[in-house]
């Protein structure tokens, strides 16, 4: 292991000795042979008695009791690794050097003559495009003038888990509909414009009336995702927690939710006194409003949007109507949506971009939206792709949760579907809702898995955004396909991209992340000096954009600490523009291919956030990567996550298999981590299926996790400390 031969021990365990009595003859083994020997002892194993692999003459098999031991099929009953002590051939650690200024930088970029990593999308001020929608500088006013225009045009169609309709609005159903909520918030909320209103409903059509019914209220709407019924203990202190930070005045929902959030079980997890007024619109009043409110200024404050990022942390940001009608713009001129076409989008409507999609681009640009609640999914997995073939869709939007449902669920089905008339060939493009890094081995299982089903393996792609631009590439209509290249990992922890051919050891596959959406721009910036950075140099993603967020909303007003976030200058080069700062860090990279308006083509690829990125032996790692090398160690590890606790590396394994199988895992992870990565893990946590915990956006929430560990709630089948 890692270019040297490390020394194991494998005994049989009497069947009388207790675990207590196991662990002292371990250590004294370990002191003996270390004063007797002088060498360090890589891992020690005990086994049931009589269960070594004998020689036909009666010894123990050694290189089957190897192999046994590699293959991860020895299960022994006990475990203790010393890579801490014996592995003394580690890499040196990086030794951070001076930081070269931002000006040098530039300046040795134009003497290699290397250009600036910046692009952009299309110039939103030189498309010709005959959009009504933009006579209006209010989404409200979008509404109002569809209603009148095309009063009975269909703009949205909910599924049910059985793929059937439940439930339809046309503009001016939506618009009466909204209508009503807004006379509710006036007569019986008694709110002024301007007043915060809180949204708690399941993914549907109520969800997006509301919205339109608080824009004409004049009131800032904020969805919120509705407390699990079956697990209100653990969601409900959530939504408690967006609706006090967010300053609600009122929270609107439905009648079964209302009963819930004043339910006993609810009163066990929160306090209920203090939820503010609950207004239920499945009652609502008959009459129209006497005006329909029109704001000041379309740089008052649209919507709020909240989230709970990956580590644990919940940022609500705010989005102004002259930034929710330029996002929507500039996503109808990617996706070239106009009012004939349908969309399928089976997404979670809370945040992001999936709340966009879901509530917003078809009463801007007309298109029909088939909308497919995800949690559906869980009962059929097959309703997306089926309303994708039904509908004959061409542009379908989902998650990675929704395309991992998918994978699982539907992986030995792909024959009986096909006899279903499952038809995915009409598919142009789906692409998976996302703020990471692309997961290229999930969207490639999925392309092959739905390949005989007619799926395009170059329609499927992913987009980017994150808290201070909800969407900054897309993967639209026209332009050309996603590329991949492979980095070397190692130059990778040193903050350097090294381009490297496939298959290369140590090498990396990243995909660019769609398409840059039209009036956005992009340049790579050092997080630490703010100077800009030449092409195929890793850096922080800084974006300027119209449908940039205006900032983080927060109850404390402490806002000098992340206004840097929105308001960032380059400290040197073009230090006029104002950027935001992502928070991600990746690479811009010319390409030899033509983009949609003949210039060469310039693809983002991201590699990971800074908050995420763990700092061990001087190199950044990025937790995806050493998770990604320990779920191929051994077949039964279904899922992993990783994290530091006191300058120690954790590793937690889910296990799908028996028990006796969990401490075969723990030599397998040390080895391959130290192999791959040039890490000593610290703890390996071997866990039942399940209990690494995923947000909507089916990301992993290792910070949870961790708290979970620390304050052992974790149920572990087994915990290893290596020495």
């Amino acid at each position: 292991v890692l270019h040297d031969e490390r020394i194991v021990i494998v005994a049989e365990q009497r069947p009388d000795s207790t675990e207590e009595d196991s662990f002292q003859w371990m250590s004294r083994v370990l002191q003996a042979i270390d004063s007797i020997h002088q060498v360090g002892v890589y891992c020690l194993a005990l086994v049931p008695a009589n269960t070594l692999p004998k020689t036909p003459l009666g010894g123990i098999h050694l290189s089957e009791t190897k192999q046994l031991f590699l293959e991860g099929s020895l299960h022994p009953c006990n475990v203790l690794m010393c890579p801490h002590t014996c592995v003394t051939n580690l890499p040196k650690p990086r030794q951070k050097q001076p930081e070269i200024g931002p000006a040098s930088v530039m300046v040795g970029n134009l003497v290699s003559g290397k250009r600036i990593a910046q692009a952009s999308g299309r110039d939103l001020g030189q498309i010709e495009d005959n959009d009504q929608a933009r006579k209006f500088l209010f989404l409200s006013e979008v509404l109002q003038w569809r209603a009148q225009t095309t009063p009975d045009h269909l703009l949205y169609t909910l599924l049910n888990c059985r793929g059937t309709i439940a439930n339809s609005l046309t503009c001016v159903q939506l618009h009466k509909r909204a209508e009503k909520i807004a006379v509710m918030l006036m007569e019986r909320g008694h709110l002024q414009d301007g007043d915060h209103v809180a949204l708690v409903y399941p993914p549907g059509i109520d969800l997006i009336a509301a919205f339109y019914g608080c824009l004409y209220a004049g009131c800032v709407p904020i969805t919120v995702r509705p407390p699990h019924p079956q697990n209100i203990a653990t969601t409900l202190p959530t939504v408690k927690m967006i609706v006090e930070v967010s300053r609600s005045a009122c929270l609107m929902t439905t009648q079964l939710i209302c009963k819930l959030l004043r339910s006993r079980e609810a009163a066990a997890a929160v306090d209920v006194r203090t939820w503010p007024l609950i207004l239920d619109t499945d009652d609502l009043p008959k009459k129209r409003p006497a005006q329909i409110y029109k704001p000041s200024n379309p740089d008052t404050l649209a919507y709020l949007d909240f989230s709970v990022s990956t580590t644990g942390m919940l940022a609500g940001v705010k989005m102004s109507h002259a930034a929710t009608s330029a996002f929507c713009r500039s996503i109808k001129l990617q996706c070239e949506l106009y009012p004939s076409r349908e969309v399928a989008i089976c997404l979670d409507p809370y945040c992001g971009l999936g709340f966009v999609l879901w509530c917003l681009c078809s009463v801007y640009s007309g298109h029909q939206s088939i909308l497919i609640p995800p949690s559906e999914l869980e009962t059929n997995p097959a309703l997306w792709l089926l309303a994708v073939s039904q509908y004959k869709v061409r542009d379908t939007f989902c998650s990675y949760s929704v395309m991992e449902l998918c994978t699982k669920g539907l992986g030995s089905q792909t024959e009986s579907l096909k006899a279903r008339g499952l038809d995915l060939s009409r598919v142009r493009t789906c692409v998976v809702v996302a703020e990471e890094r692309p997961r290229i081995a999930l969207t490639q299982s999925f392309s092959k898995l739905f390949k005989d089903l007619g799926l395009h393996p170059r329609a499927v792609s992913t987009s980017f955004g994150c808290r201070v631009n909800l969407a900054i590439c897309l993967q639209g209509t026209s332009g050309p396909d996603p590329t991949t290249v492979y980095v070397d990992m190692r130059a990778l922890r040193h903050d350097r991209v090294r381009l490297v051919e496939r298959g290369s050891p140590h090498s990396l596959p990243l995909m660019e992340s769609g398409k840059i959406l039209p009036g956005v721009r992009i340049i790579i910036a050092n997080p630490e000096t703010k100077g800009p950075l030449g092409d195929s140099h890793l850096g922080e993603i800084w974006v300027h954009s119209a449908h940039n967020a205006s900032g983080y909303f927060t109850i404390y007003g402490d806002e000098s600490l992340q206004s840097d976030h929105f308001n960032s200058r380059l400290s040197f080069g073009d230090t006029q523009t104002i950027w935001a700062r992502t928070g991600y860090l990746g690479f811009l990279r010319r390409t030899e291919l033509t983009d949609a308006n003949g210039e060469r083509h310039d693809a983002l690829y991201v590699v990971g956030a800074l908050d995420e990125a763990m700092e061990l032996r001087g190199m950044r790692y990025h937790p995806i990567d050493i998770e990604t090398s320990v779920i191929r160690a051994h077949k039964s590890v279904t899922e992993c996550a990783v994290f530091t606790w006191t300058n120690l590396l954790v590793v937690v394994v889910e296990l799908d298999g028996s028990e006796q199988e969990a401490l075969d895992l723990v030599p397998l992870v040390t080895n391959v981590v130290l192999e791959e990565h040039y890490l000593i893990v610290g703890v390996v946590v071997v866990v039942d299926i399940g209990v690494i915990p995923i947000n909507s956006r089916g990301e992993k929430q290792r910070m949870h996790l961790r708290d979970g560990f620390l304050a052992d709630q974790l149920d572990p089948i087994y915990v290893a400390y290596n020495m």
